[in-house]
């Protein structure tokens, strides 16, 4: 996909980020795809449909990625954000899923399902945006004059020696592939994707719902296009094809002024979706007057999912005005919006930016944040039914504990409450 200008191509980019969302945004609202709700509905009722949804979306991203990659269609390293650093980010990875999949149970969804809620006419969801939104643009954003930024302040200096230089990558492909690195990472996609796809069509229940088939299809399939979409769309150059990327480096030697220039360079690399980061580029946008060199991939994927959801919304008729039913209902989606800002940001992404996008690089620090992700929604859930079933009986510890022991993460002796 080469184009005769930069801004011709770029704008090829930021238009297919956004079909390719609005596509997503309207699919995961028709068939209410939403990983907290696979998380709960497993937790709470034993449910495995929305779960094997969500695992069948990254089989797809997996398999996709993996074939590919391999037929030279897809760069998987030196991506925005960068899954395959060679730095494992251990800490970051784990402290950064758990608050993110706490908070997303306390503001009731993850950041792509919060995108969904606010198309379909959820104003508490606009709450949560803000907030994420503002605490993830000022994680890597500095504040108006200082260079300092909240990562910087909070966390850079005691988390980041936590890190593991594992070489060059972190991906599984080049952690057990040795020489043969591109031949692995596709050895490895197709067991862990095939894998995937034996498991999730083993249920009955799985194969015999539309919705969720559907929904992980779709998901996995606009992460795959993503990917191939950010990998191929460049710019004919005297010297031949050049990627955005590669241009935006050479732009004072290729370009006549700064006409189109974007603000950023790292925004046009090869990438797919991600929401928390790209919420606080909105807002970044949104703020600096709808400038267009703030517009990138991450914010049209965001306008995208929103207007895709909006769209369902109106033809299904479902629209609804929802509001906080209370000051607590309120001030637990604050909290879990604080949680998600941090926690995404720290994480490098979300359910779908880290636990789809990510693992489809085979990335190992991914595959660390799908694991946090899931344990802090879960004992989250689990916290939360103790705490309500036996009221002043339960204490946050005595809850915690018993948690800890229905998810077999603590031996039964550990129990301080009787099961439920």
């Amino acid at each position: 996909m080469s184009y005769e200008s930069f801004v011709a191509a770029e704008s090829a980019l930021l238009w297919g980020a956004f079909v390719l969302a609005l596509v997503m945004g309207l699919v995961v609202n028709k068939t209410n795809f939403c990983t907290m709700g696979a998380v709960s509905d497993l937790v709470n009722m034993g449910d495995t449909g929305r779960m094997r949804a969500w695992l069948f979306a990254i089989a797809v991203a997996v398999l996709g990625v993996a074939i590919l990659e391999y037929s030279g269609l897809v760069e998987a390293s030196g991506t925005f954000p960068p899954y395959r650093g060679g730095n494992l980010l251990v800490a970051e990875n784990i402290l950064g899923g758990l608050l993110f999949g706490i908070g997303m149970t306390l503001a009731s969804g993850c950041g792509n399902k919060t995108l969904v809620r606010i198309g379909a006419g959820n104003l508490k969801s606009i709450v949560v945006f803000a907030i994420i939104g503002v605490i993830a643009y000022f994680m890597v954003s500095p504040f108006p004059g200082s260079d300092q930024t909240l990562m910087s302040l909070l966390f850079y200096d005691w988390i980041r020696p936590m890190s593991i230089d594992l070489g060059a990558s972190q991906d599984l492909g080049y952690l057990l592939g040795g020489d043969a690195v591109a031949t692995a990472r596709l050895t490895v996609g197709l067991v862990l994707g095939l894998a995937l796809l034996v498991f999730v069509f083993r249920s009955t229940d799985f194969r015999g719902s539309f919705d969720n088939i559907l929904g992980g299809l779709v998901v996995g399939v606009a992460v795959v296009g993503a990917w191939y979409l950010s990998s191929n769309v460049g710019v004919d150059t005297e010297d031949g094809f050049m990627s955005l990327s590669g241009y935006y480096e050479e732009w004072d030697m290729l370009a006549d002024s700064d006409e189109g220039r974007p603000a950023q360079g790292r925004p046009l690399a090869p990438q797919s979706y991600t929401f928390i980061n790209p919420m606080g580029q909105t807002l970044g946008y949104a703020a600096g007057g709808f400038d267009r060199a703030l517009l990138n991939f991450g914010v049209m994927a965001v306008f995208g999912v929103v207007a895709g959801s909006l769209l369902w919304a109106l033809i299904a008729r479902s629209f609804r005005i929802e509001w906080f039913s209370s000051v607590r209902d309120f001030v637990t989606h604050v909290i879990g919006a604080v949680l998600m800002g941090f926690g995404g940001t720290l994480a490098m992404g979300c359910t779908v930016g880290q636990a789809i996008t990510g693992v489809s690089t085979l990335a190992l620090g991914s595959i660390l944040t799908f694991a946090a992700i899931f344990l802090g929604s879960a004992l989250t859930m689990k916290v939360q039914y103790y705490r309500m079933v036996y009221e002043d009986e339960a204490s946050f510890g005595k809850a915690l504990l018993t948690g800890l022991v229905d998810l077999h993460l603590l031996p039964e002796r550990f129990r301080r409450l009787d099961a439920v």
